[in-house]
């Protein structure tokens, strides 16, 4: 079971569920489940429910929810349960700000964050594991530190790592809470009409190809999860537009699907059809020209620009930017080169 964000890329997986039992009396959540989870102490689920963690019926409750007979209770974590442990690699990681709380990381694309069914290694928590491997407080296998959010393996951005529990507990309740500040850079192809706009629409598994999301009515699918992503437009291109996303929340694939969902999908995305020329012209230097800007940006042009949130420790408010990729930078200024010579 997945909740939170694309895209964030944020994904939390069911570790386990419990059916209440129908003679049971109705009992505050926090009391039943340390009474099932033998060695699991109180506090510490009243912790996973501040953030989020704990789900009734689909749904995430706080820790005075009272328990009814038949409620279908699940945890979830922000890792899929596994029989292996994640092994410190020296890989080289683009740190932007640390310190004993927090660890904030600019992923490049194509790296994989957590280690999972064909990436058992080479990930982003294999580099962190070894980045903080003589910190003797952190285990990369604990589930309350680390992760905070995620994003795709082909997005590039920034990401934060909890180095605490404590940290990882408050973070993950601004996210939960939505009180966060992220801003995404994509490319996309056409022509945005509105120099600003919101997009809203709720989603969930596409029936047709269960990797992809979509859109849904809640007469379509009632389960599809509520979504809003803002946008403005940064630099208009003729066939494809450079705009800034600002997440109100935050699905799997997010802004992808909704883009997708305006006819606007992101440019060069496999998963959604944006590696074909959606846009332009018929003529084989333009064909040329678009088959070379796949080349150079071979992912889906998007990009976790910024991030926003307070402080665990301090309450301070803290916020970084980050630069573009150089496979989004080329690919924007091979974009607009090409609308100044066509001008």
């Amino acid at each position: 079971m997945k909740i939170f964000e694309e895209n964030t890329e944020e994904e939390l997986f069911e570790h386990h569920r419990f059916v209440v039992d129908k003679g049971q009396a109705v009992t505050r959540i926090d009391k039943y489940l340390t009474n099932m989870m033998a060695g699991v102490s109180r506090n510490r689920i009243q912790d996973a429910a501040e953030a989020g963690a704990i789900l009734v019926n689909g749904k995430p409750v706080k820790q005075n929810y009272k328990a009814k007979p038949n409620d279908v209770i699940t945890i979830v974590l922000d890792h899929p349960p596994t029989d292996f442990s994640i092994i410190a690699e020296d890989i080289p990681l683009n740190v932007v700000y640390e310190d004993d709380d927090v660890l904030l990381i600019n992923k490049p694309p194509g790296l994989v964050v957590h280690p999972g069914v064909g990436n058992f290694n080479g990930t982003l928590l294999n580099a962190v594991a070894w980045h903080l491997k003589d910190k003797p407080d952190f285990d990369i296998n604990n589930p309350s530190l680390g992760l905070v959010h995620r994003i795709d393996k082909d997005t590039s951005g920034l990401l934060i790592i909890a180095k605490t529990a404590e940290a990882k507990s408050h973070l993950g309740k601004q996210f939960y809470e939505k009180s966060t500040q992220r801003l995404y850079n994509a490319l996309v192809w056409g022509n945005v009409k509105n120099d600003t706009g919101t997009i809203t629409g709720a989603l969930a598994r596409d029936t047709r190809d269960r990797m992809q999301f979509a859109v849904f009515s809640e007469e379509e699918n009632p389960n599809a999860k509520h979504a809003v992503t803002h946008y403005r437009v940064l630099e208009r291109f003729g066939y494809v537009t450079l705009v800034e996303c600002r997440l109100e929340t935050g699905r799997t694939h997010q802004i992808r699907v909704h883009f997708k969902h305006i006819g606007h999908t992101l440019f060069n995305d496999e998963r959604y059809g944006g590696h074909e020329i959606l846009r332009g012209e018929h003529f084989s230097k333009y064909k040329q020209f678009v088959n070379n800007c796949f080349e150079i940006c071979p992912r889906q042009a998007l990009h976790a620009k910024t991030l926003g949130f307070t402080h665990p420790r301090t309450g301070e408010a803290m916020y970084f930017d980050s630069e573009l990729p150089e496979d989004m930078r080329l690919l924007i200024e091979k974009w607009r080169n090409y609308a100044n010579n066509k001008e």
